[in-house]
C-alpha cells in the first residue's frame, strides 16, 4: 500500500509566507525558506509553494525564490502561481521544484496540460483546484464550481466535470483546495474530495481545513485522499509534523516516518 503524503503549504507573498481563511485576511507569518528547511528537517514527504498573489497581479513567478528553496531542502516541492506558459514551466523545472502546479492557466488555456505533460512529464504537472460549493446544480451538476484567481473569479466550470478533462489531458496529481474550509481548520471537505478522488485514477492531494489529526485520518480514510496539504495547524506550532505522523501511525494508516 502506498504511504499517505503530509505536505506542509506555504502561501507566499512577497518573500513572506503569509495565511488566511478562505483567501482573506492575511497574516504574515515568517520568511520562507527557514520555514521550508524547518518542515522539511521535521519529516514532511514534500513542501507545496504558491506565490498566492502572482496570477491576480499577472507578475511571473520569483524563480530566485524557487531556487534558495531547491538550495536549502532535500525532499520534492511543487510551485504554482504566476506560471504563464511552457517556459515558466521550464524555468520552475530548471531552478530546482520537482512539480509545477497550474490552476488559473490550466483554466483559461487546458493545452497546457498536454503540452507540460508531453515536455516534462506527467509526474510533473500538478492541476491545483479551487472548488467552491453552489446551489446551480444546473451548471455545476456536481454542486461544486471551479474558482480562479484566488477566488476572485467564478467560472461556470462544473468541479468533478474539470477534473475528468485535465486527466484526460494529462495531468499526473491534483491538489482540490475547498474554497469553503481554506484556513477555517474545521475538518477537510469530506464530500468533494471523495467525489474527486473516486472518479479519477491519478493521486489527490486534499487542502483546506486540516486542524487535527483526526481530519486527516478523516480524509484519508473516508474521502481516499493520497496526500494531505496541512498549514495553519502547523505553523502556529500547536502539531508538528512528528506529532501528526505519529498520530496517524497509531490510526492504522500507511506513513513513512522521519528518515
Amino acid at each position: 500500500m502506498l504511504t499517505k503524503r503530509i505536505i506542509p503549504c506555504l502561501d507566499v507573498r512577497n518573500r513572506v509566507v503569509t495565511k488566511g481563511v478562505k483567501f482573506q485576511n492575511n497574516v504574515d507569518l515568517g520568511d520562507p525558506i527557514e520555514m521550508a528547511v524547518a518542515y522539511s528537517d521535521g519529516g514532511c514527504d514534500e513542501l507545496v509553494f504558491y506565490d498566492i498573489t502572482a496570477s491576480a497581479e499577472r507578475r511571473p513567478i520569483d524563480i530566485d525564490m524557487v531556487s534558495d528553496v531547491a538550495k536549502s531542502i532535500r525532499i520534492p516541492f511543487s510551485v504554482g502561481g504566476g506560471i504563464s506558459n511552457l517556459d515558466d514551466m521550464y524555468r520552475v523545472l530548471l531552478a530546482g521544484a520537482e512539480k509545477v502546479s497550474v490552476n488559473s492557466l490550466a483554466v483559461r488555456t487546458p493545452q497546457i496540460i498536454g503540452d507540460g505533460s508531453r515536455a516534462f512529464g506527467a509526474q510533473c504537472i500538478v492541476l491545483g483546484m479551487d472548488p467552491v460549493r453552489t446551489a446551480d446544480t444546473q451548471k455545476c451538476p456536481s454542486g461544486y464550481e471551479i474558482t480562479t484567481r484566488g477566488f476572485r473569479e467564478h467560472t461556470g466550470m462544473d468541479a468533478l466535470e474539470w477534473a475528468k478533462r485535465a486527466e484526460d489531458l494529462g495531468v499526473g496529481e491534483m491538489v482540490v483546495n475547498s474554497v469553503d474550509a481554506d484556513g477555517t481548520r474545521e475538518g477537510f471537505e469530506l464530500n468533494l474530495t471523495k467525489l474527486i478522488a473516486t472518479h479519477v485514477s491519478v493521486p489527490v492531494v486534499a487542502s483546506g481545513g486540516a486542524g487535527t489529526c483526526q481530519h486527516l485520518s478523516d480524509v484519508f480514510k473516508q474521502a481516499h485522499a493520497d496526500a494531505a496539504i496541512v498549514a495553519s495547524m502547523i505553523h502556529t506550532g500547536e502539531f508538528t509534523i512528528a506529532q501528526i505522523k505519529e498520530e496517524l501511525i497509531r490510526d492504522d494508516l500507511p506513513i513513512r516516518r522521519k528518515w
